[in-house]
């Protein structure tokens, strides 16, 4: 990639840390090619910059107009206000990528100047070991480079994946909060083996290395979940025992409840920011 390339990101929160160190660890931008900006926070700023060598600045001393991609990495409630802020100090030539929950192609659009090149990203806080799953859907009037552009750098993060805008809301309830139901999950292993008098951090080992191995069996084998789940489970053996139970304490219902409930709140972030009026 491009060694003339700048990257900005406004906002300093965990995702954008999750961002830059995947960027950074990976070696396809130069940490001189990114800056993190915030509202105001200088010590938040400054520990970025020691960690990973990017520069921090305080959002009104960067000029943006010199920066060819920037990232929107605020909390989704400040959305508005930053877009008009930014609205007359890019230019359509430059991309705005958000990866904010809730945040539309539409609403960046209404918000920027005609013509503005945007696209909405939903990475997961995986970016930070390079394993996110993180889609992308583009605005009406970017270009395929553009597009490349997007996929070639968040491909530092992990994979990525190109959809419709339209599946965004339940692309966030499946990965963009995703890897807090498996947390969840190896807490309640942890607490489990815990009761049962296993060390707990054996058992968080074991619990993650048990959910990495059925990952890869998944993503490297032809076989669907289904058919996996279906090879592993002998006929009255502890493997049958243990899912039905699972069934019986409404295990798949709940699966389908988090991805539903997380879906939903996207929608209506999405929702309430669409009541606003547009400022112009």
């Amino acid at each position: 990639m491009s060694t003339n390339l700048r990257v900005a990101f406004i906002g300093a929160g965990n995702m954008a840390e999750a961002m830059v160190s995947g960027i950074v660890q990976t070696g396809l931008l130069e940490a001189h090619q990114i800056t993190v900006t915030n509202r105001g926070n200088e010590e938040r700023l400054l520990e970025l910059h020691n960690r990973y060598g990017v520069q921090g600045i305080k959002r009104d001393k960067v000029q943006l107009s010199s920066f060819d991609v920037i990232f929107l990495a605020m909390k989704p409630k400040d959305a508005e206000a930053s877009l008009n802020r930014i609205k007359y100090e890019i230019t359509p030539d430059q991309v705005v990528m958000s990866v904010l929950a809730g945040i539309s192609t539409e609403f960046m659009q209404q918000h920027l100047q005609a013509g503005q090149q945007v696209i909405r990203v939903m990475p997961n806080t995986s970016s930070m070991l390079q394993e996110s799953a993180t889609a992308i859907s583009p605005g009406e009037h970017v270009t395929m480079k553009n597009i490349k552009l997007a996929q070639s750098l968040l491909t530092c993060i992990g994979q990525v994946y190109l959809i419709e805008e339209d599946e965004m809301d339940l692309f966030t309830g499946i990965a963009g909060s995703g890897p807090a139901y498996f947390y969840y999950l190896m807490e309640h292993i942890e607490k489990t083996a815990f009761e049962h008098g296993m060390d707990v951090e054996l058992a968080r080992k074991i619990g993650a290395q048990t959910i990495l191995g059925a990952a890869k069996m998944v993503m490297e084998r032809d076989e669907t979940p289904a058919e996996l789940r279906h090879n592993v489970t002998s006929p009255n053996g502890t493997t049958a025992a243990g899912l039905d139970a699972l069934a019986d304490s409404g295990g798949g219902a709940a699966i389908k409840a988090a991805i539903e409930g997380a879906m939903n709140r996207s929608i209506e972030i999405s929702k309430d920011l669409q009541k606003t009026p547009v400022s112009v």
